[in-house]
């Protein structure tokens, strides 16, 4: 057997250069973050050949002295930390001292910097092979300017995993994207080939920084966009939410930062699928750019030598930050962000006592015609299909609250439709849509897409107001769990309690189940309770329940909206449009299709080339 011995420290750092180096991508990152770390207030980019024949990148940050130049390229070399409470709470976004030294390892590498005004400075030299270091006299503003040339020269094993030079380029690219998203006060440039690519003034002003923002996400994220602040418990959550009619059919543009740095994070990225489940199309991804701000010492960012990773001390308080700021900030949309309609003050009725009811079916049977009725006369009194237009200010569309009678002018062009986004209904299209005049133009509305989302939330808000019933089993369901599961269960219990479970342990891996909530089918009950203790060990709670419930009463919904080809009177149709002015998330329906569009006057005119 082989004696043990040292590692001689060309080979150690080009170990570690695996880690950290994978692409030029990650050499960009590196030196970006440390310009950042630097101070710096313009940083340019020079790439060739997809940043494998070359990478520059000059600052104006506060340069490196000589005496400091060399021992920069040496591993474990930093100015960030100095003690072990340093590491437990990082405020820079460099701070490992591996990154140069991996580099250098890797690369033929020459950085020239300066920390006086006079032009004089210094450059230190080194090549991958022997990592000798050999500084001399340059002139350098101040600041520091970093090139990086033949990548993996001397690893013919990690070259030949590269890929084309655009692709390598697509990566720099989405670097330099994201650490110019989280410093707006930072102006960029970036060149491939000689070629001036992006050219991105610091923003110092609201208008200028969607400027920017539009300029690295495209101009119709902005325009589709919400600007989002939050703050509590010591966590700023702030940034700006795609609608969720601009959904996208990858994730390729989600950002999210954490104290300055990018992250890719599960308590993340589950919290914001949560928060969007309820509005997005099936298979469709919603589109974010965040930044998440809270006491370094609350999150551990030492997880990853990329430092793409980190951990949160307090997982659960994030994960709720993030999800009801996102939650409360989708329900608030209403069209054109129009003050909701004055609150009814119609009772909500429980959804377990609509007649028809069948709990141990884990619903309603939509096969009986008396069931269909049921939840008519739970949601209003339908009006039957082709009846006669009623002048009577009430509304007859099941579901909806009666209008008032100063919301149904004789005509459009008698109103005053400032007050409602919506405007007023003008007529129906082949029983379908509902064409409406606003002060813009005309609207047009999904009918039994909008009514649907209005049946939803009333399902809820009702299902909520009442709790959740639970149904005692004449014989118990006993599940087998493993050991860790089980402890989680009876830790949670008085969750599980809420959502309708009443669960008991009886061995170290047996968990009998003794009620179900009165919606859930007991065939169903086992996987659910998987599912819920799955989320409980990955994300520390869980929101499986709700999402089981959902899927049920938006299956109510559809049932019990309008259906196509019903004929609707002009009262119907503006009570309608009023409640989608007044109901949450009413921009989509529980499937995550749009309800309602707009064509302005300007769109109309250039359909009929008026004014050429």
């Amino acid at each position: 057997m082989a004696r043990i011995q040292l590692l001689d420290a060309r080979l150690a750092n080009q170990i570690a250069a695996g880690e950290v180096v994978e692409r030029p991508a990650s050499v960009a990152k590196e030196l970006l973050e440390n310009a950042i770390d630097a101070g710096a207030r313009v940083i340019e980019v020079q790439v060739e050949q997809g940043g494998i024949a070359g990478l520059t990148i000059r600052d104006d940050g506060d340069g490196i002295a000589r005496d400091d130049l060399a021992l920069a390229l040496a591993r474990h070399a930093t100015s960030k930390i100095h003690h072990l409470d340093d590491l437990e709470a990082v405020a820079t976004l460099g701070f490992r001292g591996e990154a140069l030294a991996s580099i250098a390892s890797v690369s033929r590498l020459t950085m020239t910097s300066s920390t006086e005004s006079s032009g004089l400075g210094w450059a230190v030299r080194t090549e991958g092979r022997d990592m000798a270091a050999h500084v001399e006299p340059a002139r350098h503003p101040r600041g520091t300017t970093v090139e990086v040339r033949d990548l993996f020269f001397n690893t013919p094993a990690r070259r030949k995993f590269l890929r084309s030079e655009n692709t390598e380029f697509g990566h720099l690219e989405e670097v330099v994207r994201r650490i110019a998203l989280v410093s707006p006060r930072v102006g960029f440039s970036l060149s491939h080939n000689q070629r001036a690519l992006w050219q991105l003034r610091p923003a110092q002003s609201e208008a200028e920084l969607l400027k920017r923002l539009g300029q690295l996400c495209g101009p119709a994220f902005v325009q589709s966009a919400i600007p989002l602040e939050v703050e509590t418990a010591g966590i700023r959550l702030h940034g700006w939410l795609g609608l969720p009619t601009f959904s996208r059919s990858q994730a390729d543009l989600q950002y999210f930062f954490v104290n300055g740095r990018m992250v890719r994070d599960k308590v993340v990225s589950h919290a914001v699928r949560q928060a969007y489940a309820d509005v997005l199309f099936h298979g469709r991804y919603p589109a974010f750019v965040l930044f998440l701000d809270m006491d370094p010492g609350a999150v551990d960012v030492n997880v990853h030598p990329t430092k793409h990773e980190v951990r949160f001390r307090e997982s659960r308080l994030v994960h709720d930050v993030i999800y009801r700021g996102l939650h409360r900030a989708i329900a608030a949309l209403r069209p054109q962000d129009a003050p909701a309609a004055a609150a009814s003050g119609t009772a909500a009725v429980p959804v377990s006592m609509v007649p028809g009811w069948q709990p141990s079916q884990g619903g309603l049977d939509w096969s009986r015609p008396e069931a269909r009725e049921a939840l008519a006369s739970y949601l209003g009194t339908a009006t039957p299909a082709g009846a006669v237009a009623s002048s009577a200010p009430a509304a007859s569309l099941p579901g909806l609250m009666p209008a008032s009678s100063d919301s149904l002018p004789a005509s459009p062009s008698t109103s005053t439709p400032a007050e409602h986004p919506l405007g007023y209904a003008l007529a129906q299209l082949h029983g379908v849509y509902l064409l409406a005049q606003n002060t813009d133009g005309l609207v047009l509305v999904d009918i039994h897409a909008a009514h649907e989302r209005i049946v939803y939330e009333r399902l809820k808000a009702a299902q909520e107001s009442e709790g959740i019933a639970r149904q005692p089993l004449l014989v118990p369901l006993s599940i087998a769990v493993s050991q860790r599961e089980a402890d989680l269960a009876e830790t949670h219990q008085a969750d599980f309690l809420d959502m309708g479970f009443e669960l008991q342990r009886m061995g170290p891996e047996t968990l009998l189940v003794r009620a179900l909530p009165t919606l859930l089918s007991q065939a169903g009950a086992e996987a659910l309770v998987r599912d819920v203790l799955s989320d409980l060990v990955t994300h520390g709670q869980t929101r499986r329940w709700q999402e089981h419930r959902n899927t049920l009463l938006a299956t109510m919904a559809c049932h019990g909206a309008v259906r196509a080809n019903r004929q609707l009177s002009v009262v119907e149709m503006n009570a309608l449009l009023r409640d989608m002015e007044a109901t949450e998330r009413s921009g989509q329906c529980n499937h995550g299709r749009p309800t309602w569009t707009r064509l302005s006057m300007a769109d109309l005119d250039r359909l009929f080339l008026r004014g050429r």
